[in-house]
């Protein structure tokens, strides 16, 4: 998902490559069971809870919420390309996918469950990413989960760096200082994964999954 104009231009580019997008993803999470695995326990912990309520922020086309709904959960998707939305309502008709942004929700106070945001937060800016962690706690019901999933920087001396995304510039976080900015944010975490590269992977970047919950 992507916003204003360091939003404008990118999603711009994931509306052109929206259905290529598609066909190289929808079956991601098939090789991936770590992040499956952090998907699982997401889901778990919210139902633990007597909740389900969730958005997944950054939807894409649909694959994840219906992996979500699939999950037991009431699960929805806001992205904010329109071709990516498109592409997700024909795909899953039985299920809810809006246009949006991660920093202006059109979603009422306190009453989510749950929040995804798989790789969502990457195109941010470092400057703009302490807003959307304040919407994420603001759509958070007390007690509410949150899973973040990024690409980790090299180390505590570069808490982000800048990388050549094939769609657009994007950015890559170090744990620690990610789950820094959450904290001071009212999300505290609880878990998290790291899954290592594996050696046929274009770039040689660290898969994150922070699992965090309001305070």
């Amino acid at each position: 998902m992507v916003e204003h104009d360091a939003s404008g231009a990118t999603r711009e580019a994931y509306d052109a490559v929206a259905s290529t997008y598609e066909e190289m993803f929808r079956d991601t999470l098939r090789d991936r069971p770590l992040d499956r695995a952090a998907l699982d326990v997401f889901a778990e912990v919210v139902r633990a809870d007597g909740g389900g309520r969730v958005a997944d922020l950054g939807c894409g086309p649909g694959h994840i919420t219906a992996h979500l709904d699939g999950l037991g959960l009431s699960a929805y998707g806001v992205d904010a390309s329109p071709a990516m939305i498109g592409l997700a309502r024909r795909a899953h008709p039985h299920l809810r996918f809006d246009v949006g942004s991660m920093d202006a929700l059109d979603i009422a106070d306190g009453t989510l469950d749950g929040v995804l945001s798989r790789w969502s937060v990457i195109h941010l800016p470092p400057d703009r990413l302490p807003s959307v962690l304040a919407e994420f706690h603001r759509v958070l019901a007390p007690g509410g989960h949150l899973l973040i999933a990024f690409s980790g920087s090299e180390g505590p001396e570069h808490p982000t760096q800048v990388f050549d995304h094939a769609v657009a510039p994007a950015y890559r976080w170090w744990p620690d200082h990610l789950s820094a900015l959450l904290r001071a944010h009212g999300l505290a975490e609880t878990a998290r994964t790291v899954r290592e590269p594996e050696p046929t992977d274009r770039r040689q970047f660290q898969g994150i999954h922070l699992l965090a919950r309001k305070t």
